[in-house]
């Protein structure tokens, strides 16, 4: 059974860092990604990184330079680094998990998702 489970949601100022994790279980994948949900919002594409083709990243623009995705193939295990925090990075934050090595940059293409976790940055 596959299994995606996040860690390091919280409460931080504006401005400030937090580290999100997720760990994958029951099988191995190509690539994995983050994505959040603000409320009203629909759930959008944060970061991926693709394992099969040199653990390649991508980013959205509204993070690019602030985030940094890395992880651990072998462990089936992949970070968020978030830096210079605003208001506008509070959502819900998903990690997905993808088997197939292409795309990875639209919520459609992913079959696994973890239970999300919750980032909130006061301004």
């Amino acid at each position: 059974q596959v299994q995606l489970v996040e860690s390091g949601g919280g409460l931080v100022q504006a401005g400030g860092s937090l580290r999100l994790s997720c760990a994958a279980s029951g099988r191995t994948f190509s690539i994995m990604g983050w994505f959040r949900q603000a409320p009203g919002k629909d759930r959008e594409f944060v970061a991926s990184i693709n394992w099969s083709v040199g653990s390649t990243t991508y980013y959205a623009d509204s993070v690019k330079g602030r985030f940094t995705i890395s992880g651990n193939n072998a462990k089936n295990t992949v970070y968020l680094q978030m830096n210079s925090l605003s208001h506008e990075d509070t959502a819900v934050y998903f990690c997905a998990a993808r088997i197939s090595s292409w795309g990875g940059r639209n919520s459609y293409e992913y079959s696994y998702w973890g239970q999300g976790t919750q980032v909130t940055v006061s301004s």
